[in-house]
């Protein structure tokens, strides 16, 4: 019998948590979480990350596992699951699998990253390279590699320029040879069974708990929060920094935003998230295997 993975996911604020405790409990699994924001520690209110009671309740994987001033990358995030499922497998359990942040979503039923190993002697030489020469000098090296064209690179893009160009060094191969290769993996966790469910709400209620959302972090200390997140360096991750409730809250401390501004901006980029969301998942992910809406009262 095949090993079972269930993905739940949805936007943010739809109410995936509470969903996915009951859910977990019924399928006898551990939640491993695919928030991009819940690998930080510290990152607690804003992030609405599962209390410790929750936590307690099932366990749950993925989350507080890096400083917030240490950037955390999908290729890490890919290893270090495999790692932490095999586990869950060993102990008879079910994986299911939550969160919104659609790439490290994506990473359980596509391929997301392919085997190309940088050293940081290549990032450091390509990173010279575009201070001595700008974008101009790095597409001239990488035309070099690539005789057969860059295909659909974005040419004016200096960080996706440094990163192609950083990948034809490591492995000797152009860009053409390396996504053939690429799209010729075989679909992770392809030997267990998955079940893809999404948690759908309408738009205005998901609207207002956004916004009643928004309310009560900043009632529950989220600008205290990101003040003592500040002070350990959360402005050196850009990742971690520009998380929504976070930049915002950077920014009311800097002296931009007063209080209702703050509120104003956090509620409006949520509800703006959230309709991002609902896009990328009807465009990104295959048709779920359920769909359950939920209503005012879930």
């Amino acid at each position: 019998m095949p090993q079972k993975i269930f993905i739940i996911t949805g936007t943010t604020a739809v109410g995936k948590t509470e969903f996915a405790l009951d859910f977990a409990e019924q399928v006898n699994a551990e939640i491993v979480s695919c928030d991009a924001s819940l690998f930080y520690r510290g990152m607690d209110i804003g992030t609405a990350k599962p209390s410790l009671a929750e936590q307690k309740r099932v366990p749950h994987h993925m989350l507080d596992i890096c400083q917030v001033d240490q950037p955390y990358t999908i290729v890490s995030y890919v290893a270090d699951v495999r790692t932490v499922i095999a586990a869950i497998f060993e102990r008879g359990r079910s994986v299911l699998v939550t969160g919104g942040s659609g790439f490290y979503l994506k990473s359980f039923l596509y391929p997301v990253t392919d085997r190309v190993d940088v050293s940081e002697n290549i990032r450091t030489q390509v990173a010279q390279y575009f201070s001595n020469e700008g974008l101009i000098g790095l597409l001239g090296r990488l035309d070099a590699c690539n005789p057969d064209g860059l295909g659909t690179l974005d040419r004016c893009n200096p960080r996706r320029v440094q990163r192609a160009l950083e990948r034809c060094m490591a492995s000797g191969k152009t860009l053409a040879e390396l996504q053939a290769e690429f799209e010729a993996q075989p679909a992770p966790y392809a030997e267990c069974e998955k079940e893809l469910i999404l948690l759908e709400r309408s738009v205005e209620d998901l609207r207002s708990r956004c916004a009643l959302r928004v309310d009560a972090m900043l009632e529950a200390g989220l600008i205290e929060e990101v003040a003592q997140l500040k002070r350990q360096g959360i402005e050196r991750n850009p990742s971690a920094a520009a998380a929504i409730g976070y930049r915002e809250t950077l920014a009311y401390l800097r002296g931009e935003l007063n209080l209702a501004q703050l509120r104003q901006q956090i509620t409006v980029h949520t509800q703006q998230l959230a309709k991002k969301q609902r896009t990328w998942f009807r465009t990104q992910i295959p048709e779920p295997d359920q769909r359950k809406f939920l209503s005012k009262s879930t």
